[in-house]
């Protein structure tokens, strides 16, 4: 099984390289993507990050609330979008 896991109030300089690079120390990860503003490009703070769903089990409890970037992060298991869930 795979887990998604919701990343937020990431730097705004980190990106994808830096998520795979953070959450690998919890398994494996099979996606990152920082989000970014369609208009300037910019990150828009968050990202989704998916994996193994031990290893997202042990992010989020290990990674919720620790200091990347001068900010803390906020790890949580993703929600689907309502137009998802449909």
């Amino acid at each position: 099984m795979t887990m998604k896991l919701y990343i937020g109030n990431l730097s705004f300089s980190t990106n994808q390289d830096d998520l795979r690079d953070i959450f690998g120390n919890y398994g494996e990860v099979l996606s990152a993507s920082v989000i970014t503003d369609r208009e300037t490009g910019r990150s828009r703070g968050f990202g989704f990050v998916e994996m193994d769903d031990a290893g997202g089990r042990k992010a989020i409890a290990e990674a919720d609330g620790t200091e990347h970037g001068g900010r803390k992060l906020r790890v949580n298991e993703a929600q689907k979008r309502e137009r998802e869930r449909r």
